[in-house]
């Protein structure tokens, strides 16, 4: 076919929807090694034109297409229907209802300001007239908005960022700010949406390349289809063999390997033995390679909420977002079953500070969904106690019972 543009109705197939402006595909695997075929065949497919997004778990393979929807060619369609046909060959399903991207939305006064604090906290990209976002394509891209209103008290939605030791001294100098809080961990842009900015750490002394990083990770920069490709093999062949599910995100620039949070620690928050056998295998693979690691491109983006009824807000979005609760008793996290998108996190809020409980956040989420898709997470959301605010026909704006809201599109 040609780079003629088609429009979204034209590209969506049995498999394929257009999310968040790209268009996008689940299919469900047994196993890493699996998905790795899969990539295997969408590099042939892609020949010199660059990989997709590939995204390998456990249970299956997400693969992205991430050229604005409005830029789609026919060039993509056929490449989705060459994805779709080798997906069926290796005998998996494609689910639709597992796609989603979530987005994170600041309303600011200052944009120009708040912006570029966000840009230097995340190490984000600029995009668009008001966007930021993860170069690696993995965590939440950042909008901004007009404000409104004046709204002065602290939000009930944070931020919480994990970056290499030095990455972090290297913001703190550019935004002049020294961190405070309990943990003396927060920063804060000029209208007060603050983040906590987290130092990783080394994994073990003989897996050098990994940072441990809410969850043990590591970058390869690679230069070519085929040696992503061939990575991302050995990667997934070692952990299926050793039993350890990792995450492997697959760019054209390069993969990142991931334990998912806490994934790495055993129940004293020590590395596993299992986990630092694999790192290290996985280590000495990508030197084989002739590949190296760069940790300055990791980063790890989490939400926490603050709340008067944690399990209710915590119901909320559990159902909305179709996650899972985090089984240790001491800990309110849900986490994505696929680990796609970020964790979500709940800390109780006094009920006698009503001031702040009813102001309205300068933060709030964006979820989109599939357009098939988008009334059953409505309605699993109003189940729980949510309410809907404002409705067009590509946009529900729904707030959960404390009143932080997420716009549905």
């Amino acid at each position: 076919m040609t780079e003629e543009q088609v429009t979204a109705a034209e590209f969506e197939q049995a498999d394929w929807r257009v999310v968040d402006g790209g268009a996008s595909a689940w299919y469900d695997a047994p196993s890493l090694s699996v998905g790795a075929a899969l990539l295997a065949r969408i590099a042939a497919l892609a020949g010199g034109g660059g990989l997709p997004e590939v995204d390998l778990r456990a249970s299956g393979v997400r693969v992205r297409i991430g050229r604005p929807s409005a830029d789609l060619t026919g060039a993509d369609v056929e490449l989705a229907g060459g994805v779709s046909a080798a997906a069926r060959e290796l005998g998996l399903v494609a689910d639709p209802a597992a796609l989603q991207i979530m987005r994170l939305v600041i309303d600011a006064a200052d944009t120009p300001s708040v912006k570029a604090f966000w840009q230097t906290t995340l190490a984000y990209e600029p995009v668009g007239a008001d966007g930021l976002r993860d170069p690696l394509r993995r965590d939440p891209a950042v909008s901004f908005r007009g404000l409104d209103e004046p709204r002065p008290l602290r939000n009930r939605i944070h931020v919480d960022v994990g970056r290499d030791p030095a990455a972090v001294d290297a913001v703190k100098a550019a935004l002049g700010q020294e961190a405070f809080g309990a943990y003396e961990l927060t920063l804060a842009d000029e209208e007060g949406n603050e983040a906590d900015l987290v130092p990783g750490g080394e994994l073990s002394n003989e897996t050098t390349d990994w940072l441990a990083n809410f969850g043990g990770m590591t970058f390869y920069p690679t230069t070519s289809a085929e040696q992503a490709v061939r990575l991302a093999t050995a990667v997934a062949q070692l952990a299926d063999d050793g039993g350890v599910p990792v995450l492997v995100d697959v760019r054209p620039d390069g993969v990142t390997i991931d334990s998912g949070k806490d994934q790495w620690e055993d129940d004293e928050g020590a590395p596993r033995p299992a986990f630092v056998d694999l790192a290290a295998g996985i280590q000495k693979a990508a030197g084989q390679l002739g590949l190296s690691a760069d940790p300055t491109r990791l980063r790890f983006v989490q939400l926490g909420f603050d709340a008067v009824d944690v399990p209710a807000v915590r119901a909320f979005w559990t159902a909305l977002l179709g996650y899972q609760h985090d089984p240790r008793p001491f800990l309110t996290d849900i986490y994505d079953p696929r680990r796609l998108n970020p964790v979500l996190f709940f800390q109780q809020l006094d009920p006698a500070d009503k001031p702040r409980h009813h102001q309205r956040n300068r933060l709030h989420l964006e979820l989109a969904v599939p357009r098939d898709q988008a009334r059953s997470r409505i309605d699993a959301a109003l189940s729980t106690g949510g309410r809907l605010i404002s409705r067009t026909p590509n946009h529900h704006r729904l707030a959960d019972p404390d009143g932080n809201e997420v716009a549905i599109v």
